[in-house]
Formats: structure tokens, C-alpha cells, sequence
């Protein structure tokens, strides 16, 4: 039992941090990841919030995962869609409501430092390995069904939310590259010292 209530708290407050992450990039305005950056455009484009965006694409993607790997729906992902969104909300809407970044090297700063809390919630969410966000779910359920390996899948479907932030004008600039870059050394340092964390916890 207290296991399995570290490995939820683990879960949790990953997807809380992403959220805190991807807000922050955001609200650099220098360009954020392709999937924010498509919800971003359809927030502008559209209305509803970032966060509702990001429920609703994220519901596509469960039912869109299901029919591609042809496989139940992963019903377990509607607590990540949902948390992502409404604490992207809360960030936005009121944490952040009023901050305004005019000189280029705060707004360096609070991208560089969202992408870092973004790997730093990545890497906690993983640990339990409960369900996944949907956007990874639709890399592995293009990987499953065609034989691609993870990265052509991860290209695809960052190609497919690069294209539909542009086309919705979500902001996509240099912080987009940067985000691209970093992301996966970040995550890829961070992992390991999470799983020794949780694996200290759960063994204590």
C-alpha cells in the first residue's frame, strides 16, 4: 500500500511540474514545444483555454491511439489529460495572470528554466509507469502498429502538431528549437536520480 500511494504521488505532482513547466515556456514568449504551441494557436484562434485544449486534443489522441495500435481506448490517460490542463490553467490564469517578460534575457531564463521543471516532471510521472500522456501514446501506437522506430514516430507526430501550430499561428519560434534540443538530455539526466528517489521511498 505505501508503494502503490508514493508511485500516485510520484504521478501526480510530475504532472503537476509539467504543468508548472510548460506554462512557463509559454509566458517566455519565445517560442514553446509543437503541442503546446498547437493548443496555444487554437486558444488564439478559437477561445476555450490552453488547458481545455489541451483535454480536447488530448481525448482525440485517446481514442486516435486506440484505433491505430487497435487496442481498448486507455481510459487511465483522462486523469493525465485532465490534470495537465486545468493546472496549465491555473498557472496561466492566475499564477501568472500579470507577468510580463520584456527584456530577452529573463524570457531566456524562464524558457531555459520551463524546460528544465518540464524534464523534471517528466522524469517523476514516468517513474510509476502508469498511463501516458496521450502524445506519447500516439508515438507508441504509431510505433506499434507500422514497425517504426520511436524516433521516426516521434518526428511524425511532432511534424503533425508543428504543422497544425502553424497553421493556427501558435508560437512557434527560436524557443520551439531550443525546447527541442534540450528537452531529451534534460529528461535523460534526471530520470535516473528520479528512480532512485522513489526506489529510496518505496524501500525506507
Amino acid at each position: 500500500m505505501k508503494t502503490f500511494v508514493i508511485k500516485v504521488f510520484f504521478f501526480l505532482v510530475g504532472l503537476v511540474i509539467i504543468s508548472l513547466g510548460i506554462s512557463l515556456t509559454i509566458n517566455a514568449d519565445l517560442g514553446v514545444g509543437a503541442w503546446d504551441a498547437m493548443n496555444v494557436g487554437l486558444t488564439n484562434t478559437f477561445g476555450l483555454t490552453v488547458g481545455n485544449w489541451v483535454i480536447i486534443i488530448g481525448a482525440i489522441l485517446i481514442l486516435t491511439n486506440a484505433l491505430i495500435a487497435k487496442e481498448k481506448p486507455d481510459l487511465l490517460a483522462v486523469i493525465t489529460i485532465v490534470i495537465l490542463g486545468k493546472f496549465i490553467d491555473f498557472w496561466l490564469l492566475n499564477v501568472f495572470a500579470d507577468l510580463e517578460l520584456t527584456q530577452m534575457l529573463f524570457q531566456i531564463i524562464t524558457l531555459v528554466g520551463g524546460i528544465f521543471i518540464i524534464a523534471v516532471g517528466v522524469a517523476c510521472y514516468l517513474q510509476p509507469k502508469f498511463s501516458l500522456n496521450p502524445v506519447d501514446n500516439f508515438m507508441v501506437a504509431l510505433q506499434k502498429r507500422f514497425g517504426l522506430s520511436l524516433t521516426v514516430s516521434k518526428t511524425l507526430t511532432e511534424g503533425v502538431a508543428l504543422l497544425l501550430a502553424i497553421i493556427f499561428g501558435g508560437p512557434i519560434g527560436i524557443g520551439t528549437i531550443i525546447i527541442l534540443v534540450c528537452i531529451g538530455p534534460f529528461i535523460q539526466f534526471l530520470d535516473p536520480k528520479a528512480e532512485k528517489v522513489m526506489n529510496r521511498l518505496t524501500s525506507s
